[in-house]
């Protein structure tokens, strides 16, 4: 069960990452082209709020269910799995969840593209700088994995 959930996660986050790219860079083009809020628009946000949380379900049950979690502090390995990811990877997600919920909350397709912008924005760079720490703290990894 670890094995496979442990995949799954894996290679779902190549799907999570995506989306997050597109939905950046689309909201920044509406942002700043300040073009219309479309259901496009729309629908690509929902679905990189709902493929974050996916994943994020995903990770709470591996965080219980790996080693990587269990050992010491004082190694750099360890602590990356059993604080360091989690609690950036859940700040992204808060992130993101901020982020659709104060589009939803605006009128103006600006503003709709702006708070996606900002918000999804900072989540790409939590998980991009947790991209960089994973590889530093265990050197057999790279940024894809």
């Amino acid at each position: 069960m670890y094995d496979i959930l442990k995949s799954a996660h894996s290679g779902w986050r190549y799907l999570v990452f995506v989306l997050l790219i597109v939905a950046v860079l689309a909201a920044l083009q509406g942002w700043f082209g300040k073009k219309a809020y479309t259901d496009g628009n729309k629908r690509l946000n929902l679905f990189t709020l709902i493929s974050a949380h996916i994943q994020l379900l995903m990770g709470l049950v591996l965080y219980f269910l790996s080693p990587l979690t269990k050992g010491p502090m004082g190694d750099a390995l360890y602590r990356y799995w059993k604080v360091e990811h989690i609690s950036m990877m859940i700040i992204a997600i808060v992130l993101i969840t901020v982020g659709n919920s104060k589009s939803k909350k605006v009128d103006a397709a600006v503003s709709k593209h702006k708070a996606i912008a900002i918000f999804f924005g900072l989540a790409l760079v939590i998980v991009v700088a947790a991209i960089f720490m994973m590889t530093k703290s265990d050197p057999s990894k790279s940024f894809f994995g």
